[in-house]
């Protein structure tokens, strides 16, 4: 057996819960680090374990949840679809119903988003 502690799996004491939520809290990406536009969205396609419908994924968004929210609402309004969005560790991804790839891309050059995978 190794020295390590043994993995907590339940506990009701507030101690307890207080370090597993320091943990598992993650940084959300600054306000500045969004508009200096230093990330690259991309672009895929996915039909797998979807019952064949096709979904448009948008990843490597920076992980802040006001920013992937509000840009789901928009995709959203601007493809005439629906779609939702995740915020993993380290970043949000947005998934489109349908190919909305074209509809995408002009919303991303009007904004000056820099994206791949087209």
């Amino acid at each position: 057996m190794s020295d390590s502690k043994p993995k907590l799996v339940w506990s009701d004491d507030p101690k307890d819960k207080l370090k597993i939520d320091q943990k598992e809290a993650v940084e959300e990406a600054s306000d500045d680090f969004i508009k200096s536009l230093k990330w690259t969205a991309v672009f895929r396609l996915e039909k797998a374990k979807r019952g064949g419908k096709t979904v448009t994924v948008i990843d490597q968004l920076p992980r802040q949840e006001a920013f992937v929210r509000d840009l789901c609402k928009e995709l959203k309004s601007k493809c005439g679809s629906g779609g939702t969005y995740v915020l993993e560790k380290d970043r949000g991804v947005i998934e489109i119903q349908g190919d909305k790839r074209t509809e995408i891309k002009t919303l991303f050059e009007k904004k000056n988003y820099r994206f791949k995978g087209m």
